[in-house]
């Protein structure tokens, strides 16, 4: 009964020890072993698996220490007694409550968010050659080993005490500590525990601030062409979501914001441009907000990624009156899979947050943050961010140097930073059939026009992220992106 369980062959996804105990569990869970007869001796399922001993023999231990089988002395190993007792799955009922009538979802959903038009991110795009993706980062070896440790320390008994309890709506003081300390001065400010709140990410912050601050009758303002996704939370909100066109320096403060609520911007590097907002434009924005009396959603997106000149503050830094709510994300450039990001924000805001976020999901994994905690306060993080800013100001360097020597009829923005080329084709040349074209060759690219709220939007745009891109593959990929672009044109 147990041979069709091992049919298929072990992989390297895993250890053999879990695989082979995976594989038992489920035997054992689908009624494929008898109670009253033992499972295989170690030495006879060794061998009938071709793998050690030793390896059956701690198997065997560990699911007895979980109560899945029971050692009986000169007997061997059999299921247990009371986990047969207890078993709870339940035979589906022979007879369900009549009706042909299934509910009209569609009809009772007053958001249907599949509707809304994303950026398509390719799942598989670590198997393309040339992945010019935005949002993934190139993978770190020493810092995969120092976050693996200080994974490990957190969940030692030393630290077991602050993952283990349910926080209810608190987050991890270290964490907070450390961001305070190690991260917010390199944006030029700083904040008390009770002005922070921890974020599974922080497009999960900008959904918590649109909760809070936006509904029907109210109004944001927010860049064109701008993150996509940010779009979407304040449009799943009802309220009035204006478009600002953006130039080379951000966006621009005009009269329009005079009836603005909020106002969200990149100020950093813009969402999708990557240009970077001047300083006498951050100041006319914050003096605006103070004239009109609107708040500012401050989106500080790889505010570590600048590599001409000084960096400026951020909006949070110069503001005086508390009117900035700053988000920030923690693991987009380490690992962005991890999803910690923080809101610093007035105290009475970040009050009403941790209310909204406990209705949610009270707390981001204690033990992620307590992890990200060592991980900070070890200087891991630090010197995470000096190696990712060396390799990608690298590859930024060759990315605008074999754009402008193979693609001379394309025009990239120019950026003093961040991971990303906003690239204008010809006027004749559709993104989207570019995207297609390069696809087949192997290279990831996203078509610009979705950024765009207004109709008019140019149907020339591509945005090409370098941040997952291997350096060497950087020449080769735009050579083939160039051969994408001269296959479609008109």
């Amino acid at each position: 009964m147990l041979d069709r369980y091992f049919d298929a062959p072990f992989n390297d996804s895993a250890s053999l020890q879990h695989q082979i105990q995976e594989r038992l569990i489920q035997a054992i869970l689908d009624g494929a072993v008898s109670p009253v007869d033992p499972l295989p001796s170690s030495r006879v399922f060794a061998q009938r698996l071709k793998v050690s001993r030793n390896t059956i023999s701690i198997v065997y231990e560990r699911l007895h220490q979980d109560g899945f089988i029971t050692a009986k002395p000169r007997r061997g190993y059999f299921i247990d007694e009371n986990f047969v007792r207890e078993k709870l799955d339940v035979a589906p009922p022979r007879h369900r409550p009549g009706g042909n009538t299934a509910p009209d979802f569609a009809a009772m959903m007053p958001h249907r968010f599949s509707t809304q038009e994303n950026i398509e991110k390719l799942p598989d795009w670590r198997r393309h050659p040339y992945p010019m993706i935005f949002g993934q980062v190139a993978r770190d070896d020493i810092s995969v080993a120092r976050w693996r440790d200080c994974l490990r320390r957190a969940g030692t008994s030393r630290h077991v005490g602050t993952w283990a309890d349910d926080l209810i709506n608190s987050d991890d003081p270290l964490l907070l500590e450390q961001i305070a300390r190690r991260v917010l001065p390199q944006r030029g400010f700083r904040a008390s525990p009770d002005e922070l709140l921890i974020t599974v990410g922080a497009q999960n912050a900008l959904w918590m601030v649109a909760t809070l601050f936006l509904a029907p009758g109210k109004s944001i303002h927010i860049e064109d062409p701008g993150y996509v996704d940010a779009r979407n939370i304040f449009l799943s909100q009802d309220c009035e979501v204006l478009p600002v066109p953006i130039d080379r320096n951000g966006l621009k403060p005009g009269p329009g914001l005079a009836v603005a609520d909020m106002v969200y911007v990149t100020p950093g590097h813009q969402s999708p441009t990557n240009v970077t907002m001047p300083m006498e434009r951050r100041l006319a924005l914050l003096e605006a907000a103070n004239r009109h009396d609107f708040l500012i959603l401050e989106d500080d997106y790889e505010h570590e990624l600048n590599f001409v000149g000084a960096q400026h503050p951020t909006l949070k830094a110069l503001d005086a009156n508390g009117r900035v709510i700053h988000v920030g994300s923690l693991t987009k450039p380490l690992f962005p899979g991890i999803r910690l990001g923080f809101v610093a924000a007035d105290r009475e805001v970040i009050h009403e947050l941790r209310a909204l976020r406990r209705l949610m999901y009270r707390h981001p994994s204690a033990l992620a943050q307590r992890a990200m905690a060592l991980f900070l306060s070890e200087g891991h993080y630090d010197a995470h961010i000096r190696r990712h800013r060396r390799g990608m100001a690298e590859k930024w360097r060759v990315m605008l140097r074999e754009l402008d020597r193979q693609l001379p009829d394309c025009e990239g923005t120019m950026t003093t930073g961040g991971s990303g080329i906003w690239l204008a084709l010809p006027e004749n040349v559709s993104a989207a059939a570019v995207k297609q074209a390069a696809l087949e060759r192997g290279v990831v690219v996203e078509d610009g026009t979705l950024f765009y709220m207004r109709e008019d939007a140019p149907q020339n745009r591509l945005r090409l992220g370098f941040g997952a891109i291997d350096l060497a593959k950087i020449a080769p990929g735009v050579a083939e992106l160039k051969a994408a672009i001269d296959s479609v044109r008109p």
